[in-house]
């Protein structure tokens, strides 16, 4: 079902924005993962990972979702279709993965945002939680520049099912 062309436009404005979004989400939630473990200061480490808490929960989850919701209405809707060729469904399999492993890290950054919120907290408290944060979030930082390598470049190559709509055509 081909979607009329105004409402494929405003999805696809709608998934670039959320797309592109969380990749800038992410490229911040990473310097406050890295000033985290970096800084001798214990305020600002405090303070760090308030925020970071608050960039993962009120912005980098919800763009990833309306990311993986508004790509699977463009494809849905689109003659690019959801099975039809590998970028697309090497793309969907990605976002979906980092929208899982991102859900998965959410109790460990909310858990230490609560701990850090304490005055008593101090720079060698929970050192293994806090290198997670920089490794996940650089991880997810490297999947959604694959992705969007991916949209731009749109890899030549049609699944089996691509190839059975395409001479069924």
């Amino acid at each position: 079902m081909m979607m009329p062309p105004r409402l494929r436009k405003i999805t696809l404005i709608a998934h670039i924005v959320s797309s592109v979004g969380s990749l800038g989400a992410v490229v911040g939630f990473l310097s406050l993962a890295i000033a985290g473990l970096s800084t001798e200061s214990d305020q600002v480490m405090r303070s760090v990972y308030v925020a970071a808490e608050l960039v993962a929960r009120s912005v980098i989850v919800p763009l990833v979702f309306a990311s993986l919701v508004t790509g699977l209405v463009q494809s849905l809707g689109t003659t690019w279709g959801l099975f039809r060729h590998y970028w697309v469904l090497a793309k969907l399999l990605l976002t979906i993965f980092t929208a899982v492993v991102l859900m998965l890290q959410m109790s460990g950054i909310t858990h230490l945002a609560a701990v850090a919120a304490d005055p008593a907290f101090s720079s060698t408290d929970i050192p293994g939680l806090r290198r997670s944060l920089v490794v996940h979030a650089a991880g997810g930082l490297v999947v959604l520049l694959v992705t969007t390598t991916l949209s731009v470049l749109k890899p030549h190559g049609l699944t089996r099912y691509g190839w059975r709509r395409l001479h069924r055509q």
